[in-house]
């Protein structure tokens, strides 16, 4: 892909969010076609210089030569975006912002409760000027606009997230005292669900002419995310701890050992329960008073545990595949390898390799994972060099050149 083609095209995103919550959001609007216009500062997005970097990288506050100014984390969730430098603290660039916004759908940040108040550009600010205009914002506890947490002006990571909102609790061996996800889920699903937010703003402005504030809390994401443990708390009186490999109610249905890593396999169900049995070489098992039925499995966890994974433990994750693979739910525990070799992740396009500037090797991202069988949507343009597109944006809404010079377009 050459442009953007997918079904937001029409829709204009002042993206003023750094680290990894914000700009994976906007990564997947802007991969569904939405112009998105980072704002940075003039010293660029903090993630600018998280590994893994290129040979010829280079701080965009250095004075060293370089090829590019970001590495693959900022790659990964900066693509399809034009950045443009401001200093919110310089009244001129303050000015610009404010234009860029009278030609925006939405305006979206992740700065901590009141900073963009107190620059002028809140959303007090711009609502007057623009009526229309959505406003979203990403904060560890929320805003006081939508709800006055007492944590409100805490600072939140990722890490802290997932520990509120009750997923690191229960995630883990089941001995433990819980561990965060391998991914950055406390920040990643805020971004997303602050895309959908924005999208159904923006959809209502569109019909109202109406635009408003909204935000994402991170302890209420994962909350969100975590929804058994309220469920099961409320409804059974039970706390959940931490998981293990293996589901608290359904068997089988974990991961399992084999001879070359791990794999996952969920037979809740008889007609399930009863191919893995035959596989297995124990169709006795079907209908055993112990196994017969996911209730009694249950109760007879540590037994039928020890049964599946005394089959699997002896054979590699291929030859498993080979034996219950499109009867039973199953899957490999795929490292980064298995990963890039699987025929599925290449046919569904869910790899993008793209050209980094300088000299400097290709590089590769995952692509998006929304499909549009009319409106294709995905890579069109890699991630931006700070300021690369400042010109051109300036030009583009009207604004006052001043300063680009400075600023290494």
């Amino acid at each position: 892909m050459t442009k953007a083609t997918g079904p937001l095209k029409d829709i204009t995103i002042i993206d003023c969010t750094m680290a990894l919550a914000g700009p994976f959001g906007t990564s997947l609007l802007a991969d569904m076609g939405a112009n998105v216009i980072k704002v940075e500062p003039p010293g660029g997005d903090v993630s600018r210089s998280l590994a893994p970097l290129p040979p010829d990288y280079a701080n965009p506050n250095s004075s060293e030569p370089a090829g590019v100014d970001f590495g693959g984390y900022f790659a990964s969730i900066n693509r399809n975006k034009r950045s443009i430098a401001l200093d919110l603290k310089d009244p001129a660039d303050r000015e610009s912002l404010l234009a860029l916004c009278d030609g925006a759908d939405a305006l979206v940040e992740n700065m901590r409760v009141g900073v963009m108040d107190r620059l002028g550009v809140g959303y007090d600010v711009l609502s007057k000027r623009k009526p229309s205009l959505v406003y979203g914002a990403i904060r560890g506890f929320g805003d006081p606009r939508t709800g006055a947490s007492p944590y409100a002006n805490w600072p939140a990571y990722d890490i802290v997230a997932q520990s509120m909102g009750g997923l690191a609790h229960i995630t883990g061996p089941q001995d433990g005292s819980g561990n965060p996800s391998g991914a950055s889920v406390g920040d990643i699903y805020p971004g997303t669900l602050m895309a959908l937010g924005l999208l159904a703003a923006v959809h209502n402005a569109r019909a109202t002419g109406e635009g408003q504030f909204f935000d994402v809390g991170m302890y209420d994401a994962v909350l969100a995310l975590s929804e058994t443990v309220v469920t099961n708390y409320s409804m059974a009186s039970k706390e959940l701890g931490p998981r293990g490999a293996h589901h608290p109610s359904l068997m089988p249905f974990g991961i399992f050992p084999t001879a070359d890593g791990g794999i996952s396999i969920a037979a809740p169900g008889p007609g399930h329960w009863a191919a893995l049995c035959e596989a297995m070489g124990r169709p006795d098992l079907i209908e055993d008073e112990r196994t017969r039925n996911v209730h009694v499995r249950s109760r007879n966890q540590a037994f039928v545990e020890a049964i599946v994974a005394g089959w699997t433990k002896a054979l590699t994750k291929q030859q498993i595949m080979e034996a219950i693979g499109g009867k039973v739910p199953c899957g490999p525990v795929n490292t980064a390898a298995d990963i890039f070799a699987d025929p599925h992740v290449a046919a569904r396009q869910m790899l993008t390799e793209f050209e980094m500037p300088g000299d400097n090797p290709s590089a590769t991202i995952v692509g998006s994972p929304i499909k549009f069988a009319n409106t294709p949507s995905g890579f069109y343009r890699r991630a931006p060099m700070l300021n690369e597109h400042g010109s051109e944006i300036r030009s583009e809404f009207g604004l006052v050149a001043a300063n680009d010079a400075e600023r290494k377009d």
